[in-house]
């Protein structure tokens, strides 16, 4: 790895940077971050007061309200699965 020498920086940068640890790159590809799920488009309908709970915390939280009801589906069924 290639060490950069920085001569203009503040003291205080340049200090900074003395003490600072370099460490692996543990970070994935943007290609890994952006994979594609198999979904299947759907109708449900589901109670009024059920969607109005998700929306309520998907506002909190700043979610999209259908991807934590699909979410909570994937996980049912991932643990439905892991016990079979």
């Amino acid at each position: 790895m290639k060490k950069t020498r920085y001569t203009e920086a503040p003291e205080d940068i340049k200090e900074s940077i003395k003490r600072s640890e370099i460490i692996d790159d543990f970070l994935p590809k943007p290609e890994e971050l952006m994979f594609k799920e198999d979904n299947v488009k759907i109708t449900l309908e589901l109670s009024r007061r059920s969607v109005n709970l998700f929306k309520k915390y998907a506002t909190r939280k700043g979610f999209k309200y259908q991807r934590m009801i699909r979410n909570l589906v994937d996980r049912y069924a991932e643990s439905v699965l892991e016990k079979k």
